[in-house]
């Protein structure tokens, strides 16, 4: 790294890996030693009183380390990718400012590949098209739209669930407003990125099943339950919102649909299901070190070794 984009700032450092891995206890020591503050690079810890099912750091965590990006909008309004690298982007400078270092933390994909790369914006949205494409979906299913999208665009549909349906429409809205795969696009969109430390922190996969399941039973007993019923006397959350593992699962119990136990199952099946994908994709990102957590360990054993590589 040259010596003047260190001192300008222009590198980021980044702490990232799989949801339940560790990051948040970590980050806090980290950025202790490196004399920085936290921004998180969390798709739903944006969201007001969505706490316990985020594990959204507490006032305790707060009060050891400065956090940034956390409780933007309610969890009602739509919030995107744009609108958190303009957020970040004016928190990072108030950090700098202060002589205080930025230290990036989280396991969102998208997020992570704004931040080095800038947005990948595409053809404008169509609503009218969506709906259509919603439409479809609710008529056959989502399995059928994903089997269109693998027929014109089967990078992008090897990529997304046919679960993701937001997504799954969005690749097919741009095939049909420009005649190209989005994965096309998204390669050519994707070039050199930002100069970057970014510290992964990985788990073996039996580790990380077991700390998910432990934290989705400690968020039950947390109040995430009670969580959710609060949101439900509110106004409809949004899509975004919405896709936070927990909420859909419990509001089916709130509603008799689902016993308790049933919903905790599905919320630590999806839970796992989201860190696959994570670790899929952070895989494919060059640059890249790993930190291997022993199992049963707490990352905050790779404290020293961390805080080395990002200083």
């Amino acid at each position: 790294m040259k010596p003047e984009e260190e001192k300008s700032g222009t590198v980021l450092l980044v702490l990232t890996g799989a949801t339940a891995s560790g990051k948040g206890a970590l980050a806090r020591r980290v950025a202790r030693r490196l004399d920085a503050e936290v921004l998180s690079m969390d798709s739903m810890k944006v969201y007001r009183g969505m706490d316990v099912g985020t594990a959204k750091p507490g006032p305790a965590a707060r009060a050891e380390v400065r956090h940034h990006l956390l409780d933007l909008v309610e969890p009602w309004e739509e919030y995107d990718a744009a609108r958190w690298i303009a957020d970040a982007e004016a928190a990072r400078a108030d950090v700098e400012a202060r002589g205080r270092r930025a230290l990036f933390v989280g396991g969102t994909p998208l997020y992570l590949k704004s931040l080095l790369h800038g947005i990948f914006s595409g053809p404008p949205a169509d609503l009218e098209l969506r709906a259509t494409l919603l439409r479809e979906a609710e008529a056959g299913g989502p399995e059928a739209l994903h089997a269109r999208l693998a027929k014109v665009d089967p990078a992008s549909a090897a990529r997304l669930h046919p679960s993701d349906l937001r997504r799954v429409v969005r690749a097919l809205e741009v095939w049909e407003k420009t005649g190209q795969p989005s994965s096309t696009l998204r390669r050519e969109w994707a070039g050199d990125p930002r100069p970057a430390r970014i510290a992964g922190i990985r788990r073996e996969r039996s580790d990380l099943d077991r700390r998910i399941e432990a934290r989705v039973r400690r968020m039950m007993a947390d109040g995430l339950l009670e969580e959710v019923a609060r949101l439900r006397g509110g106004a409809a959350l949004s899509r975004g919102a919405a896709g936070a593992a927990g909420y859909e699962e419990l509001s089916l119990h709130l509603a008799g649909e689902r016993t308790l136990e049933e919903a905790a199952e599905r919320t630590v099946l999806r839970t796992r299901q989201i860190a696959r994908r994570q670790l899929n994709w952070l895989r494919s990102l060059r640059g890249v070190r790993w930190f291997d957590v022993p199992p049963g360990e707490e990352a905050e054993v790779l404290e020293e070794e961390v805080a080395r590589f990002l200083e």
